[in-house]
């Protein structure tokens, strides 16, 4: 018997026969062709397979898991006919004398570095996906049959390195109880499966495949990030407690679905999701949450070999819209450049491209582009109560300068008769710290400010979380960066009725800071939709004066080892149960 820990993926507690899952490692060497015309026949021939298997996985996963799943595949489809990709790859044999299963390793590979090195954690896990694609196409070329999960005789417990979007989406979904891998993020696919699969999945694990055999006995818990191989009579017996337990837990929280995220002494929290793409609406709709509190519109961009029109942008808004008739949804103008790029956008290499030309700093420059997502967001604003939202503002003068081109875009629209929302709402990303102090000053300008605190931990405590040696310093618990918080909600405090301030970061759907962002004034909260019930229970189960009392107590702590201890007891003393 032994323990280990890793990434919490996806919560509950389940016992089965492990199956170690292993494919076969796809090796490549470098090999110079002459016959070009064999070896870009062999490409094409393995890119028209590709897509009928992946057409055929679509179907399958659409059937079974649903639109929002489906969508994945469609996404792998479009690397598949992205010219970056294809022109990509002939190029190499053409120019090169590349062989085609070496040609698509070098395309693979060079695309699956720049996702890989971004840092918001939503597109670094796309890496997964471009390194899929490409492994199938591969695949198809050298004629290699992957082994496959769809027909399992028992229970298991899937054991392995990573599991691609296409393993999961094929594997019996009857017999796989849970995922327990090497590597992995809570932002990959193979977390975001297992969430929509609703097993327990424990992450980046290290070496599991190493120390666990088909047939052991397992158990896997994903809500503490612990997995426990062949567990003595005393252990499993305590496993199948917790196990009913959670499963208890689960029943309460579906209960909660249609109720408002309501204090016990009547402070209504508007609980929203964060989402890329209009495949994504539906589990915020499945979750209990009211609208959207971040529309991350790059991913028009990213998801297409050319800019998208004004047309494109205004349907894809606008069915978020009419998804949520009553409730909000933010859209964040693009945000584009530092690990974000555009491969029809030039963009010139720089030291420092965090401090660079991004977000609204890029938009200032391609004001054409800018206008273009403007003249969609107003067009579509008349399906719903859509809000726009600047990214990475650090003084009023940028909101101002903003809303000069907003107006310019209104002005277009008055003269050729379109319809859009006049009153429509503008707020900022608070995610500099300049924005964040000088609050009062441009709350002038806004209706609404969203604390964005994945980058605002950055820039605050100038760290960059995805440097191993460093990214132990990444605390959003850093008293720092609460100050920050309060200052911001107490600028909103201050403001007109209608006025807000929401969190669309990591930290706002992190169960274990619920309580604390409650007392620090939030009024929405924004997160994946998956994490929208439990915060919703904690909302549910406290009075808004105690929550207030714990942050001005956390407040004054000088460490974030020593706020995160305090928060865990006072939500013990709580019974608030995560």
């Amino acid at each position: 018997m032994f323990v280990k820990e890793g990434i919490i993926a996806s919560p509950g507690i389940v016992i089965a026969k492990a199956l170690v899952y292993e494919k076969v490692v796809v090796k490549v060497n470098e090999n110079k062709v002459q016959d070009i015309e064999n070896e870009i026949e062999k490409f094409h021939n393995a890119l028209k397979l590709s897509h009928e298997q992946l057409e055929n996985i679509r179907i399958k996963a659409v059937k079974e898991l649903g639109e929002e799943e489906g969508a994945i595949f469609e996404a792998h489809a479009m690397v598949l006919d992205d010219p970056e990709f294809t022109e990509g790859v002939e190029a190499e044999i053409n120019d090169n004398h590349l062989s085609a299963d070496f040609a698509v390793k070098v395309i693979t590979d060079r695309f699956f570095e720049i996702f890989d090195q971004m840092d918001d954690p939503y597109f670094s896990a796309r890496a997964a996906d471009i390194k899929d694609v490409g492994t199938r196409v591969l695949n198809n070329i050298l004629g290699i049959v992957q082994a496959n999960l769809s027909d399992l005789d028992e229970d298991v417990i899937i054991i392995a390195d990573d599991l691609t979007p296409s393993d999961t989406a094929q594997m019996d979904k009857k017999r796989v109880k849970g995922f327990a891998t090497n590597i992995g993020s809570r932002t990959s696919h193979t977390a975001i499966m297992a969430r929509s699969l609703e097993i327990p999945a424990v992450l980046g694990l290290g070496d599991i495949t190493a120390t666990v055999k088909t047939g052991d006995t397992m158990v896997v818990d994903g809500s503490t990030g612990q997995v426990c191989v062949n567990p003595d009579p005393d252990q499993l017996k305590y496993f199948e407690h917790e196990k009913q337990k959670y499963q208890e837990y689960i029943k309460e929280l579906e209960a909660l679905k249609n109720l408002e995220a309501i204090t016990l002494d009547g402070r209504k929290i508007e609980l929203v999701g964060n989402i890329g793409e209009p495949n994504d609406v539906g589990g915020v709709l499945k979750n209990g949450g009211v609208g959207v509190g971040l529309y991350r519109t790059e991913f028009l961009y990213m998801n297409s070999d050319k800019m998208p029109s004004e047309e494109k942008q205004f349907a894809a808004y606008r069915s978020v819209l009419e998804a949520f008739p009553e409730g909000p949804v933010i859209i964040r103008t693009l945000d584009i450049g530092g690990d974000k790029k555009l491969p029809y956008l030039p963009m010139a290499d720089e030291l420092n491209p965090f401090l660079g030309l991004r977000a609204i700093r890029l938009c200032f420059k391609e004001v054409d582009l800018f206008k273009t997502q403007l003249r969609a967001i107003l067009r579509a604003s008349v399906y719903g109560h859509a809000h726009i939202m600047f990214p990475m503002i650090s003084s009023i003068t940028e909101v101002r300068q903003a809303k000069v081109i907003l107006s310019e875009c209104m002005k277009e629209l008055d003269k050729e008769q379109l319809r859009y929302d006049k009153a429509i709402k503008v707020g900022v990303m608070i995610e500099i710290p300049a924005a964040a102090i000088a609050a009062d000053i441009i709350s002038k300008e806004v209706d609404f400010f969203s604390i964005g605190t994945n980058d605002l931990c950055q820039y605050t405590l100038a760290v960059d979380r995805m440097n191993q040696d460093v990214s132990y310093l990444y605390d959003p618990f850093n008293p720092a960066i609460l100050r920050l918080i309060k200052q911001v909600t107490a600028t909103s405090e201050l403001k007109k009725e209608g006025f807000f301030t929401g969190m669309c970061g990591e930290m706002a759907g992190d169960p274990k800071a619920a309580l604390l962002l409650l007392g620090l004034g939030l009024n929405e909260f924004s997160m994946s939709a998956l994490a929208i019930p439990q915060v919703k229970k904690i909302i549910r189960s406290v009075h808004y004066k105690d929550a207030k009392a714990i942050a001005e107590t956390a407040l004054n702590m000088e460490t974030g080892e020593e706020i995160m201890d305090f928060i865990q007891k006072s939500m013990e003393k709580l019974n608030l149960n995560i």
